[in-house]
């Protein structure tokens, strides 16, 4: 099961094996207190995408058909999650936006969930 979760949230043992989606390290928080298994700063939304987007929710739909467009040239990345998620059940994709439903993680989420093994 691959879950999404917001970084500043409470780590919990149904989590499993957090990653962090983000580019950029979130800010206030240490690494031994986000308590991450992986950094996956490569599957995040080009810098250019990120900064276009700027979490303006007007900007979301297009964002998602660029950003999925980015991680179609990503396979390698996606089926390491994939693998991670056999490996150890339970994935969770750990973000720091504050904007629950606009950030990248719920769309690598859905590209994730649709993806074929």
């Amino acid at each position: 099961m691959i879950r999404i979760k917001r970084l500043y949230d409470p780590a919990g043992e149904e989590d499993g094996y957090r990653i962090l989606v983000d580019r950029l390290w979130p800010r206030g928080i240490s690494k031994e207190s986000a308590r991450i298994d992986l950094w996956m700063k490569e599957i995040a939304p080009s810098a250019d995408l990120r900064k276009w987007f700027c979490h303006d929710t007007a900007k979301w739909e297009e964002f998602t058909r660029h950003y999925t467009l980015e991680l179609s040239e990503k396979r390698e990345k996606l089926m390491e999650i994939k693998r991670l998620e056999r490996e150890h059940q339970s994935v969770t994709l750990l973000y720091a936006s504050k904007d629950t439903v606009h950030n990248q993680a719920q769309v690598l989420w859905q590209v994730l969930t649709e993806m074929a093994e």
